[in-house]
């Protein structure tokens, strides 16, 4: 039996893949795969029912293969897709894990800079009290603020970068700034993660994303975004451990190369909703699902 993927039907074309996925879906067909669309606008907006619509009952489990989904959305489309009889390769308490920070920090702990965290509704500023209790777990210095998923590194020096955590005033205000950009897509809480310095792109391809399947390493890419078109190979069994711990199926890794050398987790995801640099031949990725 063909292996199935769900990938987001364009909002203007439904019968569609969104375009930005349209190159990697037929290199997925061209090797026997099934491509099936969902509508992602859908599930976002809460209607899981609708997103899963083109769905033909009885489906094989799928991989999930588009845009980023909330956890509680990806719940909602599991659910939905069992209604139809239907599943997902990766189940939702897998997804959490490898897509939010606290679901594989503890995995990752010697080779990621120490990061802590609290819980918020999207809106919401941790208290004075809580803010300083996470401050207090980190290694006096720098910071970064972020949500369990995503960052604002393209506003860094507004609400991204905190110079000092003892600073507290200023810890405040860039946190603040931070929740107020995310706004309604503030995911899961506040983290703030100590930070590190890591070389420069400008001078060397300074960050690599691994695609982990089944535990084992199967594409090294540049991240997305690197702008150059090769990656470095930095060793990876240290990392084979802390893959295996988190018990995903499918996963992304981001490797930064710090100053002094080592090779260090900036971030975990999960592959389903990992982006490819634009270098990267679809038929490559292709082969290594379809494969599996």
């Amino acid at each position: 039996m063909p292996i199935t993927f769900l990938y987001c039907c364009d909002p203007l074309n439904p019968r569609r893949v969104d375009e930005h996925f349209a190159a990697e879906a037929r290199e997925v067909r061209a090797r026997g795969g099934a491509v099936v669309l969902i509508d992602h606008d859908a599930l976002l907006q809460g209607d899981a029912q609708r997103a899963v619509a083109r769905v033909p009952r009885g489906t094989d489990a799928a991989w999930y293969r588009g845009w980023m989904i909330p956890g509680d959305r990806y719940q909602e489309l599991s659910e939905a897709l069992s209604r139809r009889g239907s599943g997902l390769l990766v189940a939702p308490e897998q997804y959490r894990a490898a897509h939010e920070l606290p679901g594989w920090y503890a995995m990752f702990a010697e080779v990621t800079p120490p990061s802590v965290w609290h819980p918020t509704a999207p809106g919401d500023v941790p208290v004075p009290e809580d803010l300083a209790a996470l401050t207090g777990q980190l290694p006096p210095g720098a910071a970064i603020v972020k949500d369990y998923v995503k960052s604002r590194k393209h506003e860094w020096e507004e609400a991204c970068f905190i110079p000092d955590l003892a600073d507290f005033p200023r810890v405040r205000q860039i946190v603040q700034r931070f929740v107020d950009l995310q706004a309604e897509y503030l995911q899961g809480g506040v983290v703030l993660r100590a930070y590190e310095s890591f070389a420069q792109p400008a001078s060397h391809a300074a960050e690599v994303r691994v695609w982990w399947l089944d535990g084992e390493p199967r594409l090294l890419t540049p991240h997305p975004d690197s702008p150059f078109e090769q990656a470095p190979e930095p060793g990876l069994g240290h990392l084979r451990a802390a893959v295996r711990s988190l018990g995903c199926r499918f996963v992304t890794t981001d490797l930064a190369l710090r100053t002094d050398g080592v090779w260090r987790v900036v971030e975990v995801g999960d592959g389903q909703v990992s982006d490819l640099h634009r270098a990267v031949e679809p038929a490559a990725f292709a082969e290594v699902l379809v494969g599996a």
